[in-house]
């Protein structure tokens, strides 16, 4: 992969709010560098990060998958290799293009019994695709491991996120050991977010982790979960925009 890409991959326990944070991540890029190619790349299976962009998915990753698989299973006579082109194609055109931006989900997890030369031909895929995009932001489920297996091996950049809980602060301690292992990166830090008061990043042990910002919970964003308003909406000096802004300065992407 080219250098010049930046894969920005946002990964905590549930409940800490990466979907927004993801979702704002791209909103301050967008603004930043109105020139620039970016690619939001939803990986949880919950597909939430299409509801905080405001858009329908109608194709994921994983349907483009199971057809291919359902495909061979009937018979179909074709060479893997003819049905894995057609995927790409299928791939290229499940990406929703929107004002600013890209977008595309993974989908479910996959099954049992899976198709590893198909899974692995969709990450190749995934990361050929990303290659001809200058910023590329990684929705991932709870913890890191899907990121290499699911979607790709390297990232730049590693935004951790976690609540004021000490199960929070245990688990991007964990994802960090785990992606030494498993995921080239070359920076990582750690976002608190929906804290009770930034006073309490002095109690919270991050196991020498870089603290790249301190976000406050933010009723403004409550009130545009409730409505599934688009988080592009959300003005600059809202906390959770503020914050985000913060951390991509700290950590060299803004």
């Amino acid at each position: 992969m080219e250098k010049s890409v930046k894969i920005i991959a946002v990964a905590g326990k549930g409940g800490v709010g990466k979907t927004s944070l993801a979702g704002t991540i791209v909103k301050l890029l967008v603004e930043q560098y109105p020139g620039k190619r970016i690619l939001a790349i939803d990986a949880d299976p919950a597909v939430g990060l299409s509801t905080v962009l405001g858009m329908e998915v109608e194709t994921t990753i994983d349907d483009i998958r199971k057809h291919v698989i359902q495909t061979v299973e009937d018979g179909d006579t074709r060479t893997a290799l003819e049905l894995l082109g057609e995927a790409k194609y299928e791939l290229l055109d499940a990406i929703k293009e929107q004002d600013g931006y890209s977008f595309i989900a993974i989908g479910r997890p996959e099954s049992a019994g899976c198709y590893c030369k198909i899974n692995s031909y969709l990450k190749e895929v995934i990361t050929m695709l990303s290659a001809q995009f200058d910023y590329v932001v990684i929705d991932g489920e709870a913890g890191i491991e899907q990121i290499n297996r699911r979607v790709m091996e390297k990232v730049t950049h590693l935004l951790l996120v976690t609540d004021a809980s000490k199960k929070g602060c245990q688990v991007v301690q964990t994802i960090k050991k785990v992606a030494d292992e498993l995921v080239m990166y070359e920076k990582i830090g750690v976002i608190a977010n929906r804290l009770p008061d930034t006073g309490v990043t002095g109690l919270m042990d991050l196991g020498g982790l870089p603290l790249l910002a301190a976000i406050e919970a933010d009723n403004r964003l409550a009130a545009y979960d409730v409505k599934g308003e688009n988080i592009f909406f959300l003005p600059g000096d809202a906390k959770i925009v503020q914050g985000t802004r913060q951390a991509l300065q700290a950590i060299g992407i803004l």
